[in-house]
């Protein structure tokens, strides 16, 4: 491989690096994972594209962040999102699927390895009441569900981030609770440099788990709920709150009827049906370059979620 290894990142705040504070604005796991791909020593250091922004749904990944990737024609390209996607009314499994389908998908057979992860559930790390975090899981179940199928569907690097240890570990958290904290991005990118590390992909130093700055205080989390974090529900209350309010109320209602298993069910069904929907798949992936520049066999899918 002549030049730089060409990494790009697809996504939304997470992987902008919200969170991870640095001079100048923010850093993120894509930055520390960049720095290690490969070893100093080879003289060719991965060359990093953040294309990922704030509040950016799958459709966005799908359209203007898809088309800025294949211009440079990356090496490596991370797509994480659809956590956005999962917190507004009109939340539709089936889009999303079509979105990430689309992304992974063009990615991967244009020669691209691609890394994937499964997310939290945001309701559950926000502590919101019952009646509104099983809604919430449950369309986050759904995204995961569909990520992980493509992520086998066309042979992604998958971390799984959701049930992973550092998601119970406040101090991987900032203090809005949506986004990791530098040490849960450090983590993120640690998790990410061994599964590449796996299929020899990364062969420079991985991140280290050690912070630059202390994390977050539970004061200083009680504190942004009190003051941001109204803002951030007042900010969403055209949108997010009167869907939120009729999933409260119809999740009330089948807990009291004793049928909340319905609603697992349809979710479920819906997700089977998204899958379904994508058809199948177009066209074999293009085997991606490895760190010689040479064509590799397809990748198979690495499921890497070992503690950081």
């Amino acid at each position: 491989m002549s030049g730089p290894l060409r990494f790009v990142t697809l996504g939304d705040s997470l992987t902008e690096g919200v969170g991870d504070p640095v001079p100048g604005g923010w850093r993120g796991w894509a930055p520390l994972l960049a720095a290690g791909l490969t070893a100093s020593e080879s003289g060719r250091p991965a060359r990093l594209t953040n294309l990922a922004r704030s509040g950016a749904r799958t459709a966005d990944a799908a359209g203007d962040q898809l088309a800025a990737a294949r211009r440079i024609r990356p090496h490596l390209a991370g797509v994480i999102i659809g956590g956005n996607d999962t917190l507004r009314s009109a939340f539709d499994i089936a889009a999303s699927a079509r979105d990430l389908d689309t992304v992974i998908g063009t990615l991967s057979r244009e020669g691209t390895l691609v890394l994937t992860a499964c997310l939290p559930d945001p309701g559950g790390m926000l502590h919101l009441p019952t009646a509104l975090t099983r809604p919430l899981a449950r369309r986050m179940t759904a995204l995961n569900d569909v990520v992980h199928q493509l992520s086998r569907r066309h042979g992604a690097v998958h971390v799984h981030l959701a049930g992973h240890p550092v998601a119970a570990t406040r101090a991987a958290w900032s203090v809005d609770r949506l986004h990791p904290s530098e040490l849960g991005h450090r983590l993120l990118a640690r998790e990410f440099h061994a599964a590449l590390a796996d299929r020899g992909v990364a062969t420079g130093t991985a991140p280290t788990a050690t912070t630059d700055r202390p994390p977050p205080t539970r004061a200083a989390c009680f504190r942004w709920l009190a003051t941001r974090g109204t803002n951030w529900v007042l900010a969403r209350a055209t949108d997010l709150l009167p869907g939120l309010v009729g999933l409260a109320v119809r999740e009330t209602r089948h807990r009291l009827a004793g049928t909340a298993h319905t609603l697992d069910a349809a979710s479920h069904a819906a997700t089977r049906a998204a899958l379904a929907g994508l058809g199948p798949r177009s066209g074999a992936a293009v085997a991606p370059l490895d760190r010689l520049g040479r064509r590799a066999a397809p990748p198979l899918s690495a499921d890497h979620s070992s503690a950081a």
